[in-house]
């Protein structure tokens, strides 16, 4: 293993091995592929069936319900595919069966039929499971012994992770918004393929990390487990068949809900057609499942040491922080795309207009050359070991040029402009590589905050973002469908969104790490995975009240609700911040 991980490191491009380049575009086209998709989603399924683009004009809270339901799914399967890849298939077989299977899913959205759509959503689902967990333990393994380097390796990962992002949101909603939804969901999965094609092509790159499980990696694994045997403060704590029976009953009870809120709304099927004292049988498969879930940690962390103990409370109040603040960050996946779309002024005319275009244009071309003359640097390296892959990579980025040069032009053969819907999703991804760099730079300062306070911050910014919202929706009748609000204000809140998952998101994991005993670490990223799963869930239910709130208050009212709770979570955090440093140990 060694030795891979010596021949990784003597083609460097921008000082990392070159197979993290390959990584990066691997990545880059599979968050392409999925953001593209997902922008689309509850536009699709809203869009009136009388129009120039027919969707299948669902009410917004059934299509909020179902897109709840499928952006949870995506957080609970990785805890499958990454338990498959270390057990049986490897990191690197995983990734490609996971790219396959979500090009299968794309290639079936885009029929648009009934049965293909859910077929398709089922096998997203399956396949980021497959694809998520285990393209970062690929980088993980890479870096062994050289640990100093991987958080520069992260960085470099996460920047794939949002360039696919924007100009997924970009092209695919383009497409779909002037041409036709089967267009930009079959643009996803073009893409999807493409990065599989050329991560497969690289395998020779990689040699045996990555590979499934062997002799060597099992004796490893043997000796981690006696050092952490030794270990008195992270001694070991083997899960009991108590233990299994409540973890099978919570995620039973989180599956059942999961599937009845849609099928119960859309299909008007209900699988939990009873009461309990009054509850309905949804709430009560809820209370049950959490009831089940709190047995199930409590009783595990009671079997720690105090000081191990401690820091697993912290982890789960932090864990319980992200619930929120994903239950409202997430609105962006649903209520604040049909604001975008419904009641945002999008058309421009005159000076204005042609100012948008050019920056427009900016905004799309340089990110692109930059990302091709990094191509070109892996080309330099790798071309003659990667023949092949580099060809078919040279392929995705003629194809994603032309796409890019079509829609300029189309843009500025326009007299005015009308900006599509799906463009302000790629603020998000624009405003973190602008402001990532600031925020990087403060975590290393003297005046790094503490976790508490960073949590803090990020709902607090979260909630002013909704604010501005409040405010600039503050106009529009009560019950109204349409409006013209200026794009300035979502503009805004997009922006203090992003600020504020900087200061939540990347942290969580880092400090999850750091906290928890080695033997504990794949249980709690697992409650990790379950902690955004459920805000996922709460978005889609949340946001599906819009219609209900507008038409009994106002949409004002609905955006404040979203500011109120974030920035009290958050100032609960900052009043929580003495007991946390003490459950914390020294653990900054």
């Amino acid at each position: 293993m060694n030795t891979d991980v010596e021949n990784l490191f003597k083609d460097k491009v921008l000082g990392h091995p070159a197979g993290l380049m390959v990584l990066f575009f691997t990545e880059m086209w599979e968050r392409f592929s999925f953001y593209g998709m997902r922008i689309l989603l509850v536009l699709f399924l809203t869009a009136p069936l009388v129009s120039d683009n027919p969707g299948w004009d669902w009410p917004r809270e059934h299509a909020l319900s179902l897109i709840g339901t499928y952006a949870s799914l995506l957080y609970l399967t990785p805890i499958i595919g990454g338990y498959i890849a270390d057990k049986i298939t490897g990191y690197r077989l995983a990734v490609v069966i996971g790219c396959i299977i979500m090009t299968l899913g794309h290639a079936s959205m885009a029929v648009e039929t009934t049965f293909s759509f859910y077929t398709g959503l089922a096998l997203l689902v399956v396949g980021t499971g497959f694809f998520k967990p285990n393209i970062t333990s690929i980088i993980s393994e890479m870096y062994k012994g050289k640990e100093s380097k991987k958080d520069g390796a992260y960085t470099l990962f996460y920047m794939g992770v949002n360039a696919g992002a924007f100009f997924g949101m970009m092209l695919c909603g383009y497409l779909a918004e002037n041409i036709g939804w089967s267009w930009g969901f079959g643009l996803a999965g073009i893409f999807m393929l493409l990065g599989m094609l050329q991560f497969l092509l690289a395998k020779n790159l990689f040699g045996s990390i990555g590979a499934p499980p062997s002799t060597l990696q099992a004796d490893q694994k043997d000796l981690d487990k006696k050092s952490t045997t030794e270990s008195e403060e992270e001694k070991l704590n083997p899960f009991t068949r108590k233990d299994y029976v409540l973890i099978f009953l919570a995620a039973l009870a989180g599956i059942l809900y999961l599937f009845n809120d849609p099928l119960e709304k859309i299909g008007n099927i209900n699988l939990l057609p009873f009461e309990v004292g009054g509850l309905g049988g949804s709430n009560t498969v809820v209370l049950a499942g959490l009831a089940f879930f709190l047995v199930l940690v409590v009783s595990r962390v009671s079997r720690y040491t105090r000081i191990v103990r401690d820091r697993i409370i912290a982890v789960t109040i932090f864990g319980l922080f992200t619930v929120f603040f994903f239950a409202a960050f997430e609105q962006s996946l649903g209520s604040m795309t049909l604001f975008a779309r419904d009641y945002t002024n999008r058309a421009l005319e005159g000076s204005s207009a042609m100012i948008f275009k050019i920056v427009d244009a900016l905004l799309t071309t340089v990110p692109l050359m930059i990302i091709t003359w990094v191509l070109y640097l892996l080309f330099k390296k790798t071309y003659s070991k990667i023949a092949w892959s580099n060809i078919v990579l040279g392929l995705a980025f003629v194809g994603i040029w032309t796409l890019v040069i079509y829609r300029i032009a189309d843009k500025f053969s326009q007299e005015g402009n009308q900006i599509e819907a799906t463009w302000f999703g790629i603020l998000n991804s624009f405003f973190i590589i602008t402001l990532a760099p600031f925020f990087t730079r403060w975590w290393e300062s003297k005046y790094n905050p503490s976790a508490a306070v960073k949590y803090a911050l990020g709902l607090i910014l979260l909630g002013l973002g909704f604010a501005v919202l409040a405010y600039g929706s503050a106009g529009i009748p009560q019950g109204s469908k349409t409006a013209s609000v200026s794009m300035i204000f979502l503009i805004f809140a997009y922006l203090l969104h992003t600020m504020g998952e900087l200061c939540l998101s990347p942290v969580g994991l880092s400090y999850l790490s750091k906290l928890v005993p080695a033997r504990m670490i794949g249980f709690m990223f697992g409650i990790w995975y379950l902690a955004i799963a459920i805000g996922q869930k709460a978005a889609g239910t949340l946001g599906g009240m819009i219609d209900k709130i507008s038409e009994q208050y106002s949409l004002s009212t609905f955006f404040l609700m979203f500011t109120l709770v974030p920035i009290a979570v958050g100032l609960i955090s900052i009043l929580l911040n003495p007991v946390l440093k003490r459950l914390m140990h020294g653990v900054r």
